[in-house]
């Protein structure tokens, strides 16, 4: 039997105290993520339970219970305050998906300061744009990439505490380095957590727009309220389940369900830190007899390429049920799960702004391959006219994706970012910025974007960064990036360039322009193709038209060219 139940008689009387209720929660109480995710599940009994199953390279693996959790995360805590951070600073999470990453993302939140996880692999200036918006006070980090942080130290005063995870010990750490060792520290058994209320700011992700800098979108301590009850009955989280969520907590998924959704409810979950490929995936399903795995769609659509005959060599008979995120999840994927895992793929869509799951498929009901499915309960969902942001009443007419505000996990604020976050907002509704129909059975079906950012393999990447950085490289005098279509990720980034005088096009160049992104920005940014123009299509303000070169990439119609420069 599913957690959440019939769908249609959960939607009639719902209302979020049901989570409130099963949380031990009333209006008004202390309510911190960190406690509710290791210490509350400690006090139900659950001290021994596995929390943590871990696998490194070579195969290297630990293992932690909720009192290892609980207690390393009260140390991390501890040494954190003890280096004078308090309650409302930024400390930023910068690590590889090691066990210090999903702990100590706890220990930042028990004492009452704002965890912001980034991605490991951005390069030192992606990492700078974000440090510097959020002006964060500490850094948790690794060796590998400590490097990039020391590049930023004069650009970066307000970064007080340098913190590195695997110091070895020999050489000698600058003024503003320290080393903490998380499984050799003296525990702490006891921390005072830190009173956070509901609206008390917990995690600051960052996200990329079409212009301007990266976003940062501020979530409270409430949001646990979504988080966990979404968990449970989207992701039909169990007692007995091994759970894996392949998400890298640098994104918002992998911290409102590879931590938070997951451990909140108590679950046992299993992390994979060694990249992708279809044998160790399911040889890492089968040797921990996962049993609910959340993933996304670039990853399915991987593991689709790599044939039918790998699937056959491993034991896959745990797995119960599966579920998708990041992008929209097309339809032959889910047949495809189908017909060789035996279970269907369950898309799910929300955003980092919306902190947890607004329309997904649920367990027991009927699976439409290719819907992103139904608003959950508790979600006002509607599709809004995009000229008069009046709703939509008729099926199958495209307009805007649009949510009444008002659930726990809505972001509070984009940060430093007044005037964007107020754009969100028109007529009492929360604008997604995607487009969507939904047919005459109420299941939703994603049209696209509403704005230019490249969707690749679920991550977010804006235009308007990799354009700055492209113009930073020696030879390109101007750039303009689109999304190119692409079987596995869905879209790529693509970048058109014009050279300067006295460089040359030819393949050296494009190899090396693309190894400047990835290394200033992060692989995911990197164009994977680079087009040499003799000019831009411009309009005659002077605005690249992008949509120009949108259009030829995907086989579209240019449309209007008025506004051209002749």
């Amino acid at each position: 039997m599913s957690n959440i139940g019939s769908y249609d008689e959960r939607i009639k009387d719902f209302d979020w105290s049901i989570a409130e209720k099963e949380l031990g929660y009333k209006q008004g109480d202390n309510i911190n993520i960190g406690w509710y995710c290791s210490d509350r599940i400690c006090e139900m009994g659950k001290a021994d339970k596995l929390a943590l199953i871990w696998e490194g390279l070579g195969g290297v693996e630990k293992r932690y219970t909720f009192n290892d959790v609980r207690v390393r995360s009260n140390t991390i805590a501890k040494y954190l305050q003890d280096l004078g951070i308090k309650d409302g600073d930024r400390v930023c999470l910068f690590m590889d998906k090691i066990p210090e990453l999903y702990i100590g993302f706890l220990g930042v939140l028990k004492l009452g300061a704002i965890a912001q996880p980034l991605f490991s692999a951005f390069g030192d200036e992606s990492l700078h744009v974000r440090l510097d918006n959020a002006e964060t006070t500490a850094i948790i980090t690794q060796r590998k990439h400590v490097s990039k942080v020391r590049k930023l130290l004069e650009r970066a005063p307000y970064l007080k505490h340098i913190i590195l995870v695997d110091h070895d010990g020999k050489k000698s750490l600058n003024d503003r380095e320290t080393f903490f060792n998380m499984d050799e520290a003296e525990p702490v058994e006891n921390f005072d957590v830190f009173p956070t209320k509901a609206n008390s700011p917990s995690v600051l992700h960052y996200t990329s727009g079409t212009t301007g800098q990266p976003k940062g979108v501020k979530h409270v301590h409430y949001s646990l309220i979504s988080q966990y009850l979404t968990a449970k009955w989207v992701l039909d989280i169990q007692e007995d389940d091994i759970y894996w969520c392949t998400a890298d907590p640098g994104w918002v998924t992998g911290t409102s369900y590879g931590i938070i959704g997951a451990w909140s409810n108590g679950a046992t979950q299993c992390v994979l830190d060694t990249g992708f490929s279809a044998e160790s995936w399911y040889a890492f399903v089968e040797k921990n007899k996962v049993s609910m795995w959340y993933s996304a769609p670039t990853a399915i659509r991987s593991l689709m390429k790599a044939g039918n005959d790998v699937v056959k060599k491993y034991d896959l008979s745990s797995l119960r049920h599966l579920a998708s995120v990041g992008e929209p999840l097309n339809a032959e994927a889910v047949i495809w799960s189908e017909k060789v895992l035996g279970l269907p793929f369950y898309d799910t869509f929300w955003q980092t702004e919306t902190g947890s799951m607004m329309i997904c498929n649920y367990p027991g009901m009927k699976v439409k391959p290719g819907s992103m499915g139904k608003p959950f309960p508790g979600i006002t969902a509607a599709i809004l006219d995009p000229d008069t942001f009046e709703e939509i009443k008729e099926p199958n007419k495209p307009g805007l994706i649009a949510f009444r505000p008002g659930w726990p996990a809505m972001m509070r604020m984009y940060w430093r970012n007044e005037e964007t976050y107020n754009k969100k907002f028109v007529n009492g509704w929360y604008l997604s910025g995607d487009r969507s129909t939904f047919d005459a059975d109420g299941y939703w079906w994603f049209v696209g974007r509403d704005d230019d950012v490249i969707n690749t393999g679920g991550h977010l990447v804006s235009p308007f960064e990799v354009e700055s950085a492209l113009l930073e490289h020696e030879a390109v005098a101007e750039s303009a990036v689109v999304a190119k279509p692409d079987e596995v990720n869905m879209e790529v980034v693509k970048a058109f360039v014009t050279l300067k005088p006295g460089f040359e096009a030819g393949e050296e160049l494009e190899l090396q322009i693309m190894n400047f992104i990835r290394k200033k920005l992060s692989p995911l940014a990197m164009p994977q193709e680079i087009e040499y123009m003799e000019t831009l299509p411009k309009t005659r303000s002077g605005k690249i038209m992008r949509r120009m070169l949108h259009a030829k990439e995907w086989g579209l119609e240019i449309g209007d060219t008025s506004t051209l420069e002749d």
